[in-house]
């Protein structure tokens, strides 16, 4: 759990941190990301860390929290407009703090936790460790995006292993989620940006072997595996990356090919 921890802390820190070094103008240029604006990926990071701190605080909190999430969404209204309506009117420096604020607190709750508490959620209830690993992939997918949008080439660094660990462990749930059957799972083998190699079912007759980055970039849905430097090989193996979605909620569409394929500055 400490080094969860402590991995999340950096993914946290090091996204806030260099958007802290953006104009304020910035904040109100466009991703690719359902054109949602820098300001809009901040605002829906600091979102969904609030509901965390509620569903680890208060259970019976969280329960009425999910009600009022449902019957809005009932009347048409998203998540994505109540945040903008909880933080829009925050200047981008002030919505940078107020993240950062709400993100120390979900680590001072999760280091005072055990990694097998439950936590109730939208879905399935889940145990606290998952939904730290949950937190850092997001940040780093949402992080993807706004990096993409100045064409940065993001540091690598190995806490990028839980995302790719994440991403195998969905591999049955990106098929099902859709109502597709299953196929038997891959030998994934990948390489850290350290130059260690990572390896999942060994046994497995199909292959995905290249960057660890750019499996986490197609599992995370912000590059399409053709766009990558992965070698897919098998017809299941391919079906996944076509498919592969490590978060949760309705089935949704990863890019088409060369639509988020980035030249860096």
């Amino acid at each position: 759990m400490k080094a969860l921890m402590a991995d999340l802390q950096a993914e946290y820190d090091e996204l806030a941190d260099w958007l802290a070094t953006l104009p304020e103008a910035d904040w109100g240029k466009h991703t690719v990301f359902y054109d949602w604006t820098v300001a809009d990926e901040v605002m829906h990071l600091h979102q969904v860390d609030l509901f965390g701190l509620i569903a680890m605080r208060d259970a019976a909190e969280f329960a009425e929290l999910f009600k009022a999430v449902r019957a809005g969404q009932a009347q048409g209204i998203e998540l994505s407009q109540e945040m903008r309506t909880r933080f829009g009117h925050l200047a981008p420096a002030e919505q940078l703090a107020a993240w950062r604020a709400t993100y120390e607190e979900v680590l001072a709750r999760f280091a005072a936790s055990d990694a097998e508490t439950r936590m109730p959620w939208f879905g399935p209830e889940m145990g606290v460790a998952s939904f730290a690993a949950a937190r850092q992939m997001e940040v780093w997918a949402h992080g993807q995006d706004i990096y993409d949008l100045f064409r940065v080439r993001r540091p690598s660094h190995d806490r990028i292993r839980a995302i790719c660990d994440l991403g195998v462990r969905t591999q049955g749930w990106s098929f099902r989620n859709r109502g597709l059957d299953r196929p038997a799972p891959p030998r994934v083998t990948l390489t850290a940006p350290s130059g260690a190699v990572w390896e999942w079912t060994p046994d497995g007759a199909e292959s995905i072997t290249g960057p660890a980055e750019d499996f986490a970039l197609v599992v995370t849905q912000r590059r399409h595996v053709d766009d990558t430097d992965l070698i897919v090989t098998g017809a299941g193996a391919r079906a996944w990356m076509e498919v592969a979605q490590c978060f949760a909620g309705k089935p949704a569409d990863g890019p088409a090919a060369g639509v988020r394929k980035v030249d860096y500055a």
